[in-house]
């Protein structure tokens, strides 16, 4: 059983009563990862490269966190690349292709706009594969028609912010490399939500969030260090060569990485939260009854993240069915996409009420949604809400409970009962 009790009352903010489904913007922060900034602080920090220990701390730390994403998603840490969002490192990356008009690269309609803006805008030729706005599938056989010799970069989610879609990536993906493209993931949704491989996915570049998994406001790029090496971003003359330096410009920010290093700690230990050898005595038992090696990095820390990952998404899908069973079951409400594989995510409107009013309404019952488009300009579009104010997005991450998912239902059925006045 997921031990929801324990990682709960990791998180300080879960304290204040109300319902936070907000998680597909940003999730909540646990002590341990609060802490961690806090130390490197009160450590003190310097920039790197100097001659003294509070230069040497900001090293250690940035070589740390390195080390923790690439962890997490299966990557290298001398490709981990990071930057203050994944939209400033999609813009710097699209920029350092150097694409062009005889470029050709394949975009996708399900994506957030920071996987499609900053590819549109490099002046490439643009092919878009469709999404079914029925299911919300994005169907792969298209790909076959849309990528060709001219194809440069194929740009694709792993998950979609507002209906949750796991497109078949693996499969987008290798018709991709034989046409000797490139892919890009898009693994901000996807990365909080279950276990991660980008070898798997047949990523060439993977870019996740650290705030979407209970980190610091940090962005980071993943690749092949060998890729990285024959890409040249712009840069300040006197600033480092070397990969992945050449790609982050200007100071980093020591102590935010030091918490990511910490939220994926946390992520690793999510599974054992609460037995006497939670997070890092030797030999916890694993979900799946094997034992489960820990350390401070390397192999152990991957095999404890992809087990407490898997048992995260099974938490939250159990959640899930109960959700949009019980919005479906409302007459006054209307379900967007039903994919056969997603993360638990709601998209959804209320007869009568504005999606701003909905959000406005459950925040009155401190129950925390979204409204709007919520960045998926080009989905929200083929939808046809994104004129009208978009919809409903309600998202469950690892610390929801089934408290979280009554009270949203019974609030989304009181404004069927009981709708507000309106001036």
């Amino acid at each position: 059983m997921f031990p929801l009790d324990a990682v709960r009352a990791a998180y300080p903010a879960l304290s204040d009563g109300y319902a936070y489904l907000d998680g597909a913007a940003g999730t909540q922060t646990p002590v341990s990862v609060i802490e961690a900034i806090s130390a490197a602080y009160r450590a003190g920090i310097g920039n790197v490269g100097g001659a003294f220990p509070a230069s040497h701390r900001s090293g250690r730390i940035v070589e740390q966190a390195r080390a923790a994403v690439a962890d997490l998603v299966g990557g290298s840490a001398e490709g981990v690349v990071f930057g203050p969002n994944m939209t400033t490192l999609t813009y710097r990356l699209a920029a350092a292709l150097r694409l062009g008009p005889d470029d050709e690269i394949v975009l996708s309609r399900l994506d957030h706009d920071a996987n499609v803006r900053p590819w549109v805008q490099t002046g490439a030729t643009v092919r878009w594969a469709e999404v079914d706005p029925v299911t919300g599938e994005l169907p792969v056989e298209q790909y076959r028609e849309l990528v060709g010799p001219r194809t440069r970069l194929v740009a694709v989610t792993a998950a979609s912010n507002v209906l949750g879609t796991r497109p078949e990536v693996a499969e987008i993906a290798a018709i991709a490399r034989r046409a000797g493209a490139l892919v890009f993931v898009d693994g901000v949704h996807a990365t909080p939500h279950g276990p991660v491989d980008m070898a798997e996915l047949g990523a060439d570049f993977y870019v996740t969030s650290a705030y979407k998994w209970s980190g610091p406001h940090i962005g980071a790029l993943v690749a092949d260090p060998g890729l990285l090496a024959t890409i040249f971003p712009d840069k300040l003359t006197p600033a480092p060569d070397t990969v992945p330096d050449r790609f982050e410009t200007g100071t980093a920010a020591f102590a935010d990485l030091a918490g990511v290093t910490a939220a994926v700690e946390h992520l690793a230990g999510l599974a054992w939260m609460g037995a006497d050898d939670a997070e890092g005595a030797a030999g916890p038992v694993g979900p799946v009854g094997t034992p489960e090696p820990t350390g401070p990095s390397g192999p152990s820390r991957r095999r404890r993240l992809l087990a407490s990952m898997a048992a995260a998404e099974a938490h939250e899908l159990e959640l899930f069915a109960e959700l949009v069973d019980g919005l479906a079951a409302m007459p006054h409400v209307t379900l967007y996409g039903k994919p056969a594989r997603r993360t638990a995510t709601a998209y959804f409107t209320v007869s009568g009420l504005s999606p701003r009013e909905v959000a406005e309404q459950l925040a009155r019952r401190r129950v925390n949604v979204w409204s709007g488009h919520n960045y998926a300009w080009e989905l929200t579009g083929a939808l046809g809400v994104r004129d009208g104010g978009g919809a409903v997005r309600a998202g469950l991450v690892h610390y929801n409970s089934r408290d979280d998912v009554q009270r949203l239902l019974d609030g989304v059925a009181e404004l069927r009962s009981s709708p507000p006045a309106r001036p």
